[in-house]
């Protein structure tokens, strides 16, 4: 996300093509760790767990070193147009990808809801092996193996995050504009107001998963609607704070003078990505909190 330039450096005119690197290398090798942790984890091995830890660590490390490469060569003017569209097209196929991901959670959503839940409560079914089980979304399964809980409405936690969401999009529009008319002051507050409703969106979510548990007894084994609720706002919440931690980093860039009026991809592609968050908390809201 760093084919963006100072407004003092000149472009390359032609395809610049970094120099050999480990860190594709190591940056493996640091999963590789990460699943082999994990799966000794699982197990009940105790050295699984500190496994995890040091591969993260490690992806860390590379990937705080392998960005800062790509910074570094952005500010010394190695990068053209030609590598400008070429982040443009990876920070397209990454967010498709994200959508794909998405996609995947939301059909079992509506494969859970308009296909499995009314077939099971059919006469057939009812009659041969589920009699007592009723066919309105959310359940506890046809087997009543599940806990009773309380599911989550959309008042007035959800309804806030919303709020929140939307507001840091704005936000994030005004600094976006503000620094292509290179009012810099401008676009640094608005970026850092929207970081600041990121993470308070982190913390609310935080606490309605504490009150969810506490309160609700909903949880990730209360049947399918608990699997779904935790892997779709889990998986959001996870990626609202990946984006607000790549906000700070733009941030960051700003303060040291990086990104002019005319070349930013970096802040670019950091708010596409956090525009896409928020179109994705739009659906959670209406199909998981509302309908």
């Amino acid at each position: 996300m760093s084919a963006s330039h100072s407004s003092h450096v000149k472009e390359a005119p032609y395809y610049y093509v970094p120099a050999d690197s480990s860190h594709p290398v190591t940056a493996s090798i640091s999963l590789l760790v990460v699943m082999l942790g994990a799966s000794a984890w699982v197990n009940s091995i105790e050295a699984g767990k500190w496994a995890v830890f040091a591969g993260l660590l490690g992806l860390f490390v590379v990937l705080y070193k392998w960005f800062g490469d790509a910074i570094r060569e952005s500010e010394a003017g190695l990068n053209s147009k030609r590598i400008d569209a070429s982040y443009r097209w990876s920070m397209s196929w990454f967010i498709f990808s994200e959508v794909m991901f998405f996609a995947a959670f939301f059909g079992a959503l509506w494969y859970t809801r308009v296909v499995t839940m009314p077939w099971l409560g059919d006469l057939d079914h009812k009659q041969l092996l589920w009699p007592d089980f009723n066919a309105v979304w959310p359940n506890l399964g046809p087997a009543g193996v599940v806990e009773a809980f309380e599911t989550m409405g959309p008042f007035w936690l959800p309804t806030i995050n919303t709020a929140l969401l939307l507001a840091s999009g704005v936000t994030l529009t005004i600094s976006h504009h503000a620094l292509r008319e290179n009012h810099r002051g401008k676009s640094m507050f608005w970026l850092f107001a929207t970081i600041v409703l990121g993470f308070i969106f982190v913390g609310c979510q935080a606490y309605e998963y504490i009150y969810a548990y506490s309160s609700l007894n909903l949880r990730f084994d209360s049947g399918a609607y608990g699997s779904l609720f935790y892997m779709l706002t889990g998986f959001h919440g996870f990626h609202v704070l990946l984006g607000a931690t790549m906000l700070t980093v733009i941030l960051i860039r700003m303060l040291k003078g990086h990104f002019s009026a005319d070349h930013h991809f970096g802040f670019e592609g950091a708010a596409w990505y956090w525009h896409f968050v928020d179109v994705v908390w739009l659906g959670l809201y209406l199909f998981v909190y509302w309908f």
